[in-house]
């Protein structure tokens, strides 16, 4: 996004990542109509410490043709894929060189804010702070602005290279940025477009993919779960956002990775986790939010459960087997009828599970939102919640959330109780109900009080682990007695591991009656 001048804004921009087969179809796609081709060369600043990285901040010197443009980019509360951007046109020096970078030339802007905070929390200021070039961008343009449905939009086909330290990354992505009109709109583009050319939604910056090289890295670490913000007097319907949001901010990034072709364990964990977090609050939220279509939860389901097959193979292998030898066991080869066919990324390039993010990501916007109305509403939070009302007043979310925690907690420990005595089957569903209880209470605590529900969540950590526990050598079990029909070495694991869960489920048991004595926040003061 270029300026003519001081730009200030929050951008709403979907990237897509477009693979080699596909760079052909998807450049003449933008050149229909009106398009326009550049050459943007880029380097990108920070302080020698990162100050700036740290805080999820960019500062980028562009030369778009003739013109110089210093940007500056950071995070916003408007939704994972919104980023405040600030845009100046810098004079060019003189001497033909490159401009030098000044923190100054965002003073006053929202990101400029965040500059100075991110400096001042590293003990420095703007106008002293050293800038260091990290990495530089050269990127070949085509664009192309074009009608969809109810909105204006500006396609972005970038094509060349991010380079570091003598490293390079390739770079073939598509941009569509929301100009003006129906976000909806913008987002059945893309996932049309996803559909029927095989592109898939790719989070990672280009100033993301610069720091990765400049550290010799490919892929970023697995993000974790991410608390929602909403203010304790929401309605249900801006909880609703607030947690799809939250679910958003971990789920994208580790799809992302994995679809880039990571296959690191704890992107598959994370991603997993995110999904059903996701799911609980389609669940559970329902009503207070658009209706999700079934199949959204269908794709959820078959990408949770590709996942889970990997993710069940490399406990097996890792975990349980070293456990099983360790105890005089022999040795149990696997062949590949029992190694899953496809890789993690297979499952989140999918069509399918691509079609279901951007539904999601469609629920989690207010109806119609355009960017500007997105920055308006952000630098207006704080006085709005002052308006909000009485603090003792119980919104409908509350009330409503009452009723779901109480019957989660309620099934919890009456299944609990019996534990020992349940089908494998039913002591699978009390750990989903432990989740369900978990994420909810986590959804839920800016309205009951995070110090409350924090004491909550100590009391059912253990019977959590104790539940996963269980649940990985379950699986095991499984798995060793479906391969002794093939090699009989493995009935020796099967016999060993089934001899210990009779005692792991008493531990279970043990550790969900005490979650009965963990109190229920959600609950009006005297009552039990």
């Amino acid at each position: 996004m270029s300026a003519q001048g001081p730009c200030a804004a929050i951008e709403f921009e979907l990237k897509l990542h477009v693979g080699e087969r596909q760079r052909s179809i998807v450049a003449s796609l933008v050149r229909r109509g009106r398009s326009s081709e550049r050459h943007l060369r880029a380097t990108y600043f920070d302080t020698p410490g990162r100050d700036l990285q740290a805080h999820q901040l960019s500062l980028r010197i562009r030369q778009e043709d003739d013109v110089w443009i210093q940007t500056a980019k950071g995070p916003t509360t408007a939704g994972p894929l919104q980023r405040l951007e600030h845009n100046v046109e810098v004079p060019a020096p003189l001497s033909g060189e490159a401009p030098e970078p000044d923190l100054d030339r965002h003073a006053g802007t929202p990101v400029g804010d965040l500059i100075r905070r991110a400096l001042a929390d590293a003990g420095r200021d703007c106008k002293n702070s050293e800038l260091v070039a990290l990495f530089t961008t050269d990127i070949r343009r085509l664009t192309r602005e074009m009608r969809t449905g109810g909105a204006m939009v500006e396609l972005a086909f970038d094509r060349g290279e991010v380079r570091a330290d003598g490293r390079s990354h390739a770079v073939s992505e598509l941009e569509i940025e929301l100009k003006r009109g129906s976000a909806q709109s913008m987002l059945e583009l893309a996932e049309r477009w996803c559909r029927r050319y095989g592109l898939w939604l790719d989070t990672v910056t280009k100033a993301s993919r610069g720091e990765r090289l400049a550290a010799d890295r490919v892929f970023g670490d697995a993000v974790r779960a991410v608390a929602p913000c909403y203010d304790r007097h929401a309605t249900g319907q801006e909880m609703f956002r607030a947690v799809l949001e939250s679910c958003l901010a971990h789920m994208l990034p580790n799809a992302a990775e994995l679809a880039a072709g990571s296959a690191d364990e704890e992107h598959v964990h994370q991603l997993r986790v995110g999904i059903r977090r996701t799911r609980t609050a389609l669940r559970e939220l329902a009503g207070f939010g658009p209706p999700i279509g079934e199949a959204c939860e269908s794709a959820l389901v078959t990408a949770f459960r590709a996942l889970g097959e990997l993710r069940d193979r490399d406990q097996l292998l890792r975990a349980v087997q070293p456990r099983v030898e360790g105890a005089g066991g022999p040795p149990v080869q696997w062949d590949d009828a029992h190694a899953t066919q496809h890789g993690p990324g297979d499952a989140i390039r999918a069509a399918d599970f691509q079609g279901a993010l951007f539904g999601l990501i469609a629920a989690s916007l207010p109806a119609d939102t355009e960017p500007e109305n997105a920055a308006k509403t952000e630098t207006k939070a704080g006085s709005e919640a002052e308006d909000a009302g009485p603090p003792d007043a119980l919104s409908s979310a509350r009330k409503a959330l009452r009723t779901r925690l109480t019957k989660l907690h309620k099934r919890v420990l009456r299944d609990g109780k019996r534990f020992e005595t349940l089908t494998i089957d039913e002591q699978h569903r009390v750990r989903k109900r432990l989740k369900r209880l978990r994420y909810l209470a986590e959804f839920a605590a800016p309205l009951f009080g995070e110090s409350k529900v924090r004491r909550f969540l100590k009391r059912l950590t253990p019977a959590q682990d104790a539940l996963g526990a269980y649940n990985d050598a379950a699986q095991a079990i499984a798995a060793f007695r479906e391969r002794a029909e093939k090699d009989g070495r493995a009935w020796f694991a099967v016999g060993w591991l089934e001899a210990q869960q009779a005692q792991s489920a008493a531990g279970c048991r043990t550790a969900l009656v005490k979650v009965a004595k963990a109190e229920p926040f959600w609950r009006a003061s005297g009552k039990r």
